[in-house]
């Protein structure tokens, strides 16, 4: 019997009792590799020593204070280490306890950006299908999380979701990389035409997509060229690096891989590395000068913002990060990832794609390999996958809907920074042998 409200009421979840390094230990003892760092969470993996210490010395020092009154000097500083790792132009970042928060917060710091400079007109928000933002109603809003959103309908606001960033299936034959993110930055420039484009806030968009369509990279050239759609309209460029950020994708920001500075960012998941909830916008500094010179405040808040426990944890885990090198593990253990993955799923007959960045990729299940079709959404392949993974001792992130939000099965992957050689061959061994187990398991003339 249980008084939690847990988000599946029909399962039985194994109980956790112990975690370190990339393994959690259930109450029979059984320990399961977490090859997605819960989601997209656990960078350090379990029990860093450094991090529990800043816990510890941080809960003697301050526990609590809340913003309307005090700042605190961890906050301060890992303020003043955000922004100076940050990209060019950031000048503050404003604390939440998440991502979804810290969308939530972008959101509504772009609009009264607007209204500070007199540009009170500006009220719609263009996004991309097939993203995730968030669950907080902002967020769900500008999310293309169609599974998510199907429910709540009725209560989000309107906002215009135009193609997600989807090479695999949306390029064309004969069209390269180039010539497809063009298509799709024009596709956005009509948009932004019939809205009218003094009338649009911003453009929302994972610099890496996560978990709707699993590790979608943009191509060479698109978000540059977003970026230059959105200068010359005077249109904000708002980029959710909840999942792909701090780390994931091989350089502390995914963004710098594009060579694009966004005007507002958010940051959430590897910023903590699971050890506190905490998550923050970063802000361009004429944003926040706008915000000085006018009202004097952002008319938002939440209780926990700038928590000073989860500062100190997450100011462990930056220093953590850049002390032994990580980022460069992430890169290197990436293409060992990558390699894994090739070898084992390269010619799967029933794998059609092997994408991502760094320690964030992903595999997509298709039926038929030669026509990309994917296998009926009543299978749920993805939830298959997953019970098939954790019998194996392995924790992935799997997902349904990968193409509309109904059709389409991937599987992400996210392990933490300090994964080894040897864990990497451990994982993918399971997710095969937890893939195959799926796939003998769905009806008689399903694969065909």
């Amino acid at each position: 019997m249980t008084h939690v409200f847990h988000r599946q009421l029909n399962t039985t979840l194994p109980r956790a009792v112990s975690a370190r390094g990339i393994s959690i230990t259930d109450a029979d003892g059984k320990s399961y590799l977490d090859a997605s760092g819960g989601a997209a969470v656990s960078c350090l993996g379990h029990a860093h020593p450094d991090v529990l210490a800043a816990m510890h010395e941080q809960i003697d020092r301050v526990a609590y204070a809340h913003t309307s009154f005090f700042t605190t000097d961890v906050a301060e500083e890992l303020a003043a280490d955000l922004i100076e790792h940050a990209p060019a132009g950031m000048s503050h970042a404003y604390f939440v306890s998440g991502g979804s928060e810290a969308v939530e917060a972008a959101l509504k710091m772009a609009r009264q950006y607007f209204v500070e400079i007199g540009q009170l007109q500006r009220r719609h928000f263009i996004a991309r299908r097939q993203s995730y933002h968030g669950n907080t109603l902002g967020a769900l809003a500008v999310g293309g999380n169609q599974w998510r959103r199907a429910q709540f309908a009725p209560l989000l606001m309107a906002v215009t979701h135009v193609s997600p960033c989807y090479e695999y299936r949306d390029r064309q034959p004969g069209e390269t990389p180039e010539q497809y993110g063009a298509r799709l930055v024009q596709e956005l420039a009509g948009v932004i035409e019939t809205l009218g484009a003094d009338s649009v806030i911003a453009f929302v968009a994972e610099t890496v997509v996560g978990a709707t369509a699993g590790a979608l990279t943009p191509v060479p050239g698109y978000l540059r060229g977003v970026r230059e759609l959105c200068d010359r309209h005077g249109i904000l460029l708002v980029l959710d690096e909840v999942m792909s950020g701090m780390g994931r994708t091989g350089t502390l920001h995914a963004c710098e891989q594009e060579h694009v500075v966004p005007d507002l960012m958010t940051i959430a998941k590897g910023l903590g590395g699971g050890y506190q909830p905490i998550g923050a916008v970063l802000a361009q500094g004429r944003i926040v000068d706008t915000f000085a010179r006018g009202s004097g405040l952002f008319q938002h808040g939440h209780t926990y913002i700038g928590h000073p426990v989860a500062c100190a944890a997450a100011l462990a885990v930056q220093r953590v990060i850049r002390r032994d090198g990580l980022l460069a593990a992430v890169r290197r253990q990436g293409q060992a990832l990558t390699s894994r993955l090739q070898a084992t799923f390269g010619d799967h007959p029933h794998v059609g794609d092997i994408r991502g960045r760094g320690l964030f990729q992903a595999i997509e299940l298709v039926r038929d390999r030669a026509d990309k079709t994917p296998f009926d959404a009543g299978l749920k392949l993805h939830a298959r996958i997953k019970r098939q993974a954790m019998q194996c001792g392995l924790m992935v992130y799997p997902m349904g809907g990968t193409i509309d939000g109904q059709r389409g099965d991937h599987v992400l992957l996210a392990p933490p920074f300090i994964v080894t050689d040897g864990e990497l061959d451990a994982i993918v061994e399971r997710l095969a042998r937890a893939v195959a187990g799926a796939l003998e398991g769905l009806p008689a003339g399903s694969r065909a």
